[in-house]
């Protein structure tokens, strides 16, 4: 019952967003009664922590096994997008925005781990795109990485890019776009243009 809740819970709260969504809408979801719910989370607070860390294991252990399959570099980004917007269900409700002003702390343990994880994913996709003459040989890695996960950070900033002007996947596709353009060789920009023309972002 734990997972169902759990599950049920994470599908409304990238819905509806973590403020919105209260426990009485859960156990109405559900068909159960909140001291059900109770009796596995002690509070909305727990329920919430439990669920966005269940939610890095899942896109963590989905970004592993597209990282094992060892496509091209700029297509490996290509295909992580798209797992990780799928799973995200591309945050209609701005889920992040809503974690990070009602649930600092729990947003703040969550991006770190966020950091740690795309760190060494962002790392080891531009190795291996300047050893295969993808990416230009000259780029800074470590510098290279940090922007990247800052900029996917900045741009689920709801005053700088608002839903209702920035679409959630088209901002992500934009964002991808705009950092493989500043890195590839020509070599790469092949590849990517041939990405970007078959619409399979």
């Amino acid at each position: 019952m734990k997972e169902k809740i759990l599950d049920k819970a994470t599908e409304l709260f990238l819905d509806l967003g973590f403020k919105s969504v209260t426990m009485d809408d859960l156990a109405h979801e559900m068909g159960i009664s909140k001291k059900t719910i109770y009796s596995y989370f002690k509070n909305k607070t727990k329920l919430v922590e439990e669920t966005t860390s269940k939610l890095v294991c899942t896109i963590s252990t989905g970004i592993g096994q597209i990282r094992e399959l060892h496509k091209n570099p700029i297509e490996e980004l290509y295909e992580i997008k798209k797992f990780v917007m799928l799973n995200l269900k591309n945050e209609k409700s701005s889920p992040q925005h809503q974690l990070q002003k009602y649930y600092p702390k729990i947003y703040d343990k969550m991006h770190s781990g966020q950091f740690e994880l795309m760190e060494e994913c962002i790392e080891e996709n531009l190795q291996r795109g300047i050893d295969q003459g993808i990416y230009r040989e000259n780029i800074q890695i470590d510098f290279i990485s940090r922007i990247y996960f800052s900029g996917v950070t900045s741009i689920k900033n709801q005053k700088l890019f608002p839903m209702h002007k920035f679409p959630v996947a088209t901002l992500m596709a934009e964002y991808l776009e705009y950092h493989l353009r500043g890195i590839v060789t020509p070599k790469g920009r092949k590849i990517l243009n041939t990405i970007i023309n078959s619409n399979y972002q």
